[in-house]
């Protein structure tokens, strides 16, 4: 009795899978072909980047032990066309060339006469209470003049056009708050398995082409691309109200949508590149300080968020081993997971027979996962480029952050 007990447990579970898979799959097929391509729209019919009297855009590039990296992303940045920047690169305590080779690209820049203007923030200390990232943020944010600021990483690489298009996309979107999808190198077959694993669980937790939508709850926002209202930032706190949020990015879009501020994502291969993962292990290092924030340092909702991916990757597999009516459910989660992946393949460039490596790879996440909340408690906190951030700190940070994530709702008369 016992053994047909847990076979049939077993059974449901396995169809269970299948359908949740199917029904994710179905919907991500056709929720991605919403999202809007720069690549695939003529520029001749968006509008054309609203006028100004200085700067049409601040870029806020902020970079620590970056000097691999740091020279071409601030060089695409002044190749820019189309509009003027103010770019404010910001060297947060770096202990490489990152900041000399900023303040190099900003006398050349000045030195060239270019449209645009470089100016570099030295950050010798870091005050008490912060996190690196958002005081560097925060940090240049009050030094930005333009209307619009885009929110981007060191490693990013643009093309000469992306912003000027980004910015008359969001013009012609009406969107205060407008994230580019941006695009990943990839070295090795391993590295694009492992993003189409975190990108096939990502689709539980946030649907992008449902950003768009002000009665979803769905919110979005991404390190390498966040181009907001400059009036929209500070109405939302800024990054003043995440001095200790590990996840600035996410909850900065979070901020926004709940704020009631227009939220949109976009696609656009290769106007804004980077190289995110440094080999397939590097999703282990990568997600070291996040994944433990995404949980709110909560040991057991983590310890159990964990296991989510082993039983993703397992049951599947072992129903379509133990043959009969199971296989079939095995069989269907697959066609479900292909379907997500060729959903997805629009924004992460992984084609969808890359779902035949996902129990290996979501595996590697769950591992990640688990490393991350075991690190961080032997520690007693998060440690990242070379600070201590402790525990007690970011878990109240954490709570204070989700209980405050509502602003006060904007109106006309802000």
């Amino acid at each position: 009795m016992g053994f047909f007990s847990l076979h049939q447990q077993f059974t449901n579970l396995a169809w269970g899978l299948a359908a949740a898979w199917l029904w994710k799959g179905v919907t991500s097929l056709t929720g991605m072909r919403k999202l809007p391509d720069l690549s695939r729209i003529d520029p001749a019919t968006l509008p054309s980047v609203p006028e100004s009297d200085g700067a049409d855009l601040t870029v806020i590039v902020p970079a620590r032990d970056e000097e691999g990296v740091i020279g071409q992303c601030l060089r695409s940045l002044v190749e820019s066309t189309g509009l003027r920047l103010q770019i404010i690169a910001v060297d947060d305590r770096s202990g490489d060339r990152t900041g000399t080779l900023m303040d190099q690209i900003a006398g050349e820049a000045l030195a060239s006469k270019s449209p645009h203007r470089v100016e570099v923030i030295h950050v010798a200390e870091l005050p008490a209470g912060w996190l690196g990232k958002p005081h560097a943020l925060a940090t240049a944010a009050n030094r930005a003049t333009a209307p619009w600021i885009l929110f981007t990483d060191g490693d990013v690489m643009f093309g000469p056009r992306a912003l000027e298009l980004a910015m008359r996309e969001a013009v012609e979107l009406g969107a205060d708050h407008l994230v580019l999808l941006p695009t990943i190198l990839f070295h090795t077959p391993g590295e694009k398995a492992v993003l189409g694993a975190m990108q096939a669980m990502a689709s539980w937790m946030v649907r992008l082409w449902k950003v768009a939508d002000p009665k979803a709850r769905d919110s979005f926002g991404a390190g390498a691309f966040n181009l907001i209202r400059r009036e929209v930032y500070q109405h939302v706190g800024g990054f003043e109200a995440l001095r200790l949020e590990i996840l600035e990015d996410v909850f900065l879009g979070m901020r926004v949508k709940r704020a009631g501020f227009a939220q949109r994502v976009i696609l656009g291969r290769n106007l804004a590149r980077l190289r995110w993962l440094e080999g397939t292990l590097g999703v282990v290092s990568l997600l070291e300080k996040n994944a433990f924030a995404v949980t709110r340092f909560r040991t057991l909702l983590q310890f159990l968020a964990s296991l989510g991916p082993l039983l993703h990757a397992v049951v599947p597999l072992a129903a379509i081993l133990s043959g009969g009516w199971n296989a079939a459910a095995g069989v269907l989660a697959y066609v479900g997971l292909i379907l997500v992946y060729q959903a997805s393949s629009r924004a992460t460039r992984v084609p969808a027979w890359y779902a035949l490596t996902f129990a290996p790879s979501v595996l590697l996440l769950g591992w990640a996962m688990l490393r991350s909340m075991v690190l961080t408690l032997y520690r007693g906190g998060v440690v990242w480029r070379g600070t201590l951030y402790p525990l007690t700190e970011l878990r109240r940070a954490a709570r204070q952050n989700w209980l405050q994530s509502d602003p006060k709702p904007f109106t006309q008369s802000d």
